[in-house]
């Protein structure tokens, strides 16, 4: 039996979910798994929906025949095949612990995407890469290469149909062009600092402070450096008693960690932007465990 989801947003109005789940039905289809939101305060309905076709209908056929269902109520929609591992570029400067954590997700099953290649503006983790069996692609970047470099990305993306960007602590900013072009399919990681601590050492200014939690944020890429729809978010709580490297260590587990949930959640379909905000459908239990998130 095929795994698929179904993904909508449109205007709140009655007889939605009933019109969805009449339609999976009829074609065969059993629902395992369904979220759904109405917020208020921007009318939109979002609802995400886990089902199998237990009558071996494809998926082509879904989206053709659901058409007649989603004009009356001017729903945007996407079906996706529970199977399909998404296309993935991830870019690294020079601090690797996410990427050290994103390939051993991806080794062990854990973070199911098809990693098309990594992209650094240095060398440090090319080796690394490489002994993946992954394509590595080195793209200096300076003031006077920075236009071409980028062309030479946006390149890279269209010729391996990228479909998803991953800041893995990418330390270039990204043109207005390349955010618009990738609208919702570039996510980036920092610590939570931000505004208070900019520039060199975060850690060691937040140690100098007393800062008492330390953070991670990853939200996806708008023109607006760190400032687009925030997709997922941790704290950790530190003391008196731990010294600036202490500071540095946490924030590394937690930049790790805030990141890998981050792309668990955009490769599954679980994330939805809504203005400047994200409405996130969290797995249930015998979801989360099928979707192999460690």
């Amino acid at each position: 039996m095929n795994n698929y989801v179904l993904t909508v947003t449109c205007p709140s109005t009655r007889g939605i979910v009933a019109a969805i789940s009449g339609y999976l039905a009829a074609e065969g289809c059993n629902i395992i798994d369904s979220s759904q939101y109405d917020d208020l305060d921007t009318g939109r309905f979002f609802i995400r929906i886990s089902f199998i076709s237990e009558t071996g209908t494809g998926l082509g056929s879904l989206r053709d025949g659901f058409e007649a269902v989603a004009a009356p109520f001017s729903m945007d929609y996407k079906f996706h095949d529970g199977a399909y591992k998404m296309k993935t570029l991830i870019m690294v400067s020079r601090f690797g612990h996410c990427l050290n954590d994103l390939l051993y997700r991806w080794r062990i099953g854990a973070l199911p995407i098809d990693i098309v290649g990594v992209v650094s503006n240095h060398l440090d983790y090319q080796k690394l890469v490489v002994n993946h069996d992954i394509p590595f692609f080195h793209i200096p970047v300076n003031k006077e290469n920075k236009a071409a470099a980028e062309a030479r990305l946006m390149e890279l993306i269209d010729q391996t149909d990228t479909e998803l960007v991953v800041l893995a602590r990418y330390m270039q900013v990204l043109s207005d062009a390349l955010c618009r072009k990738m609208e919702g399919r570039v996510i980036n990681i920092h610590h939570s600092f931000l505004p208070s601590f900019k520039g060199a050492n975060p850690y060691k200014q937040a140690y100098q402070r007393g800062v008492k939690l330390i953070g991670a944020t990853a939200h996806y890429v708008t023109p607006d450096l760190d400032e687009g729809p925030i997709i997922e978010q941790e704290t950790v709580r530190i003391t008196h008693a731990q010294s600036p490297d202490d500071y540095v260590a946490l924030g590394r587990d937690v930049e790790a960690l805030v990141l890998a949930r981050a792309i668990h959640a955009h490769i599954h379909h679980r994330v939805f932007i809504n203005g400047n905000r994200t409405v996130i459908f969290a797995p249930s239990a015998g979801s989360y465990a099928s979707e192999r998130m460690g």
